[in-house]
């Protein structure tokens, strides 16, 4: 039977966005949110912004309450598996652009929505080749500043408050705080790292093609 025979249209839209991008350590999340016609200044009344002028412990909170309200999908791409990813494709924004993909799919599953909003990070017609059946159907906006749309900011914020989520385990599971960003901090932290457990030992906590990886054996 058909997607559209089982979940006639919906009114509203799709808005996705990442968190770990910029981040040496920790994973890539890409996170959506489908929010229907209407509910867009509920959002804004709630504080949906977006997730890089919201406080850690805020998107926390934002996520929570974003999960309970409206549907949503997250892929969260572990270091590791992250790499293995970009060694396969070695473009980010095509790395990026099956993130995106995957998890516009899933809400699709859920819901028989006509539009996604991402923002712009390169070209559209990667995303448009890595989805599928259901995602084939839809159209797929890009645009600057897409924070600024309400799906979008619900999605930064979903996407940030997993990927702080996931940096705290894998610092435990490291036995050091794994910082976020790529600053001089980060690659402190990365030389300690090693120090600890040998150069391998990157590829288990950080996005390896940063230059920060090249500073860090420097540095030994």
């Amino acid at each position: 039977m058909e997607q559209t025979a089982l979940f006639p249209p919906e009114k509203g839209h799709i808005g996705t966005d990442e968190s770990g991008k910029g981040d040496y350590f920790g994973p890539l999340v890409v996170a959506g949110v489908f929010v229907p016609e209407g509910q867009e200044e509920a959002l804004r009344e709630l504080g949906a912004k977006d997730s890089k002028k919201t406080s850690d412990n805020r998107a926390r909170e934002m996520a929570e309450i974003i999960k309970l309200g409206y549907k949503h999908a997250v892929v969260a791409i572990g270091p590791e598996r992250y790499n293995e990813l970009y060694g396969r494709l070695r473009n980010l924004n095509r790395l990026l652009a099956w993130g995106h993909a995957r998890v516009i799919e899933n809400i699709l599953a859920e819901v028989n929505c006509r539009v996604a909003i991402t923002d712009q990070f390169g070209d559209k017609s990667f995303i448009l080749n890595a989805l599928m059946k259901k995602g084939k159907a839809i159209e797929l906006v890009q645009r600057t500043k897409a924070e600024e749309d309400m799906a979008v900011a619900a999605a930064s914020l979903l996407a940030r408050a997993e990927f702080l989520k996931r940096l705290h385990f894998l610092s435990l599971d490291a036995g050091i705080d794994l910082p976020k960003g790529a600053s001089t901090l980060v690659e402190e932290a990365a030389v300690k790292l090693v120090r600890l457990q040998g150069p391998d030992i990157l590829n288990k906590y950080a996005k390896m093609h940063f230059k920060t990886t090249n500073k860090v054996l420097a540095a030994l």
